[in-house]
C-alpha cells in the first residue's frame, strides 16, 4: 500500500459517532482520504474514518458509514419513551 493520504474536513471531527457497520461508538478522529490499492499499476482512494473506541484503540470504517451517536430510528425513540411513562 502507498503512504499517499489527504487529510479531509468533517462536520462531526472530535464528537461522538457510530459506525453503521458494526454498531461501534466512539470518537470521530480523522477522515482522511487515502490511497488503498495494494499495487502500483493503479490507485484507488477510499476515505476513511478513524474513529476511537472506549477502549482507546482506533478503528477505520468507510466514512459513509458515520452517524452521530445520539442519532437512533424514531421507533427507537418511541420505545424508550414509552418505557419511562
Amino acid at each position: 500500500m502507498s503512504d499517499q493520504y489527504e487529510y479531509v474536513p468533517h462536520r462531526l471531527l472530535r464528537r461522538r459517532v457510530r459506525d453503521l457497520a458494526s454498531g461501534a461508538e466512539g470518537e470521530l478522529m480523522a477522515v482522511i482520504n487515502e490511497n488503498v490499492s495494494d499495487c502500483h499499476t493503479y490507485e484507488c482512494w477510499k476515505e476513511l474514518a478513524y474513529i476511537r473506541g472506549a477502549s482507546g484503540r482506533e478503528f477505520t470504517t468507510a466514512v459513509d458509514n458515520v452517524v452521530p451517536a445520539y442519532d437512533q430510528p424514531q421507533t427507537a425513540r418511541r420505545r424508550r419513551d414509552g418505557r419511562s411513562a
